[in-house]
């Protein structure tokens, strides 16, 4: 099911649920912290607390996850050429979730235009002001980044990072996106009121404890 829909469903469910009438905190892990953060912008919640996406590819991903390219030369631009190739097909779109999320800074116009899910609430399709007013109402973004993801790449991403246009190897951050310096998303709005939180942690893609996750979690967000 394409995320869209799948975001469409579960706003609804939530909606329809009593139990989260006065509002609910989200966590997602890994794609599912990107997919929490379009539910915030998209679902008309009374009330929002935190959401938090722990390794969750915000900008998108370019890469493909641990690709031993020092032990096999050439191994991993070759696998990404494929997947350059064949991403922004419809037909893949519809199909591969990691698709819908796939984002080549080497044809960013294309990616604009084909992505069904990442580049609408990146806003770099149209600008939606609702999503921005949407996402100006939680309580707390919360973003966390492993330093040693080799699955999100560049890793960056997690916290709304990337390639520069045209480079698969010079990044910029959030601060020196379009996102931020315009406020498309009203991160730089969250950020000003103290209620953005980039967090980082040692180890690999959602390597973390339960004793991690309460201490910088739950404790100081989810209660």
């Amino acid at each position: 099911m394409p995320i869209n829909e799948q975001i469409s469903l579960v706003c609804q469910r939530l909606l329809n649920d009593s139990r989260f009438a006065e509002g609910l905190h989200m966590v997602g892990l890994s794609q599912g912290g990107l997919f929490v953060r379009g539910l915030a912008q998209r679902c008309p919640f009374k009330r929002v607390g935190a959401v938090v996406s722990i390794g969750g590819p915000q900008k998108g991903i370019y890469g493909f996850p641990r690709c031993p390219e020092q032990s096999v030369p050439f191994s991993c631009s070759f696998l990404r050429a494929i997947l350059n190739y064949i991403a922004y097909a419809d037909n893949v779109q519809s199909r591969l979730v990691q698709a819908q999320y796939w984002h080549d800074p080497t044809r960013e116009e294309l990616y604009k235009e084909k992505s069904w899910f990442l580049s609408d609430i990146n806003q770099e399709k149209i600008v939606n002001k609702t999503y921005r007013e949407n996402l100006e109402l939680v309580d707390a973004l919360v973003l966390v980044k492993f330093q040693n993801d080799t699955i999100v790449v560049p890793r960056e991403s997690t916290w709304f990072g990337f390639y520069k246009e045209n480079s698969t190897n010079d990044l910029y951050d959030l601060q020196e996106s379009l996102l931020y310096k315009e406020d498309l998303l009203g991160l730089k709005n969250l950020d000003s009121s103290g209620r953005l939180h980039l967090l980082e942690t040692p180890g690999e893609h959602l390597h973390f404890s339960l004793e991690w996750f309460k201490e910088n979690i739950v404790i100081p967000f989810l209660k």
